[in-house]
């Protein structure tokens, strides 16, 4: 889950109706055209592993803003263990909306993204992981169909090693993604949709319909 952040599932019907506001706006139109881009954003197409809440937002980006949170849920034994030993992966997703900005973001909806994920050691020790993971950024929001302009972000490879009496392994990888782009207009819907494949390709998750060698042991047979 996310540190700190109560993640709660929300439905297109229970989207917000009224912006997140840090401010006021002349712009009498912001809050149709917001509210219309946030009941988008709960309407993206994700895969059964992904889930995807509502999150707070940072209220001093922008006048109007939401945020998504979306995690990898590993499958759950009958004891409640996890039976996938990858670690953790998640992201947020956060819809700002500044009239006053339109000029340097070429539009009026910017989205801001971020996602840290754990690695395997060989994954995390590629000098190309971070050429990789904007690949798969690029490439999802292509194929999703999301029209989106003024692409920019940072991907960072970090490495953990944990000394004396704390637990957990004793060297950690994680990759950690920042990233923000202009939205065309105002359905916000294939932008999430590339956001939780993205989530997907980092996490490590096979393409959808296919099932993992080490998952099929003790599968019955068809």
């Amino acid at each position: 889950m996310f540190p700190g952040v109560r993640l709660r599932v929300v439905t297109e019907s229970e989207a917000p109706q009224h912006p997140a506001s840090a401010g006021t706006s002349a712009d009498t139109d912001a809050p149709l055209l917001f509210n219309e881009a946030v009941k988008s954003m709960h309407r993206a197409r994700l895969r059964s592993e992904v889930s995807l809440g509502t999150i707070r937002p940072p209220q001093r980006l922008a006048p109007y803003s939401h945020a998504v949170g979306l995690e990898v849920e590993r499958a759950i034994d009958d004891n409640g263990i996890a039976t996938d030993s990858d670690g953790d992966a998640f992201g947020r997703l956060i819809l700002l909306h500044d009239p006053g900005a339109e000029e340097s973001w070429e539009g009026k909806m910017r989205l801001v993204a971020y996602i840290q994920a754990d690695m395997d050691d060989s994954v995390a020790g590629d000098p190309l992981l971070p050429d990789v993971a904007w690949d798969w950024l690029k490439e999802s929001l292509d194929e999703s169909g999301a029209t989106y302009t003024n692409l920019g972000g940072t991907v960072t490879s970090t490495a953990s090693v944990r000394f004396g009496d704390i637990g957990g392994p004793p060297r950690a990888f994680q990759v950690e993604m920042r990233a923000s782009w202009t939205a065309v207009d105002n359905d916000l819907s294939d932008h999430v949709t590339a956001f939780g494949e993205l989530l997907g390709h980092v996490a490590g998750l096979p393409p959808e319909g296919v099932i993992p060698l080490g998952r099929l042991r003790g599968m019955p047979l068809p």
